[in-house]
């Protein structure tokens, strides 16, 4: 029922202004409208290089965790008509923690077994740093970094496949 304020405007109760706003905020929430995460919070997920929403989808083909697929959604771009994840890199850096490494048998077993194949990655050991691959530009530079603490051997291939062409510059 609306109420009068002396001015003669009508007025929603609290109550139902309140139960709006938690049926906005609850939708909102169960469809992740809207919810950008920043860039720290986005790093702790290990979210940090992938740049495009499109990346998402392609991490969604690879890993089937919803949560997870969520979470890179929270902290992507949109994609571009002129982009649809055509980002390329010149080469990358495979950085991780030779201590932990034992704990990433996928990304172990990619560095012993992989090596030959892709040349153009270097692989550096950093003391405490969880798995990640840093992208480089064709002047060497760090463009973007990614983690790949769960990530699967074969899914690092295809990821290096698609996204670093040596002696191409960054797009």
């Amino acid at each position: 029922m609306l109420r009068s304020e002396p001015s003669g405007r009508q007025m929603i109760p609290h109550s139902a202004a309140l139960r709006c706003l938690l049926v906005l905020s609850l939708a909102s929430a169960i469809l992740g409208l809207g919810e950008r995460l920043g860039p720290k919070e986005c790093e702790d997920l290990g979210f940090t290089g992938l740049a495009l929403c499109s990346d998402c989808n392609t991490l969604g083909e690879y890993v089937k965790d919803k949560e997870l697929v969520s979470d890179c959604r929270k902290c992507c771009s949109e994609d571009s008509d002129d982009s649809l994840s055509k980002v390329t890199f010149s080469g990358a850096i495979l950085e991780v923690c030779m201590r932990k490494l034992m704990f990433y048998p996928e990304v172990a077993a990619f560095i012993e077994e992989e090596k030959d194949e892709f040349s153009y990655v270097k692989f550096k050991y950093a003391f405490a740093s969880p798995p990640k691959l840093i992208m480089l530009d064709s002047e060497g530079n760090e463009k973007e970094t990614i983690r790949i603490d769960n990530w699967k051997r074969e899914h690092i291939q295809q990821f290096l496949k698609e996204k670093v062409k040596p002696g191409v510059s960054v797009s």
